[in-house]
């Protein structure tokens, strides 16, 4: 089974596995961040988070996320890069994959969705950050197909997860949105909404994952504001909730 810590959430649903562990932090495990909002205590944060999951918080591998596409195969000499200080995170990086095993893989958020993938055949993971800029930019494609050429993966045999973001109900955006994604956006009285789990389940759909292997039903943070970080309701201040992937 997958192994949750209290105040956690399971970006997977049901999904059975004894292969990996795979969560998401909430409100209630304080900041996960180095570099945004409060960041006292944020490495104790992650020490406790982690621990509940029986994740050693001293070998996460953590990025300086850049809204971009790029994927990064992590390997064990990543091993603790942004665990203890946002100045040794890995730059201009949004995603990891990784078949190795015990290397803990960390995306932060607070609006935009992390992306957790599982490949039970090779086995291997990924998790990727996509913003709209990461979802113009096709980072969850990057990912996948950084899977394929690394792993052989199947995009017909993976699993995908989702965290908490800001979705269609809260997500207004400007006009200049209906050129990066036209068709997707959904107008009510006269504005503009995106969603981003929507269109991300939409461009790995297209690649061939399966419908239902696609795990999709966690909160909009705007609105479970309560539980989850929202930099959209915050501001600048705003905390990040961690995700983690780690294979066993």
């Amino acid at each position: 089974m997958l192994k949750l810590a209290p105040d956690t959430c399971n970006p997977f649903g049901a999904l059975d596995s004894g292969m990996f562990t795979g969560a998401f932090s909430r409100r209630a495990f304080g900041n996960m961040s180095l570099s945004y909002g409060d960041t006292n205590g944020a490495v104790n944060n992650r020490r406790n988070f982690l621990n509940s999951l029986g994740i050693d918080y001293k070998d996460l591998v953590c990025a300086k996320q850049a809204h971009g596409n790029n994927v990064m195969y992590a390997k064990d000499e990543h091993k603790g890069r942004g665990a203890l200080a946002y100045e040794t995170s890995i730059p201009d990086t949004d995603g990891f994959i990784t078949d190795f095993k015990n290397l803990p893989l960390a995306i932060f958020t607070a609006d935009c969705l992390s992306v957790f993938l599982y490949d039970p055949a090779r086995p291997a993971i990924g998790l990727v950050h996509s913003g709209w800029r990461g979802l113009r930019e096709n980072i969850v494609l990057n990912a996948v197909e950084l899977m394929r050429s690394n792993f052989n993966t199947k995009p017909s045999e993976l699993f995908a997860g989702f965290g908490p973001c800001i979705k269609g109900c809260c997500y207004e955006v400007s006009a200049e949105f209906k050129d990066y994604f036209p068709g997707e956006l959904v107008e009510r009285r006269g504005r503009l909404f995106l969603d981003l789990g929507e269109a991300n389940k939409k461009r790995l759909t297209a690649l061939g994952v399966k419908d239902e292997n696609i795990f999709s039903s966690c909160p909009c943070t705007f609105c479970d504001n309560e539980n989850l970080f929202s930099f959209r309701r915050e501001g600048k201040a705003c905390a990040r909730t961690l995700s983690v992937i780690m294979l066993k």
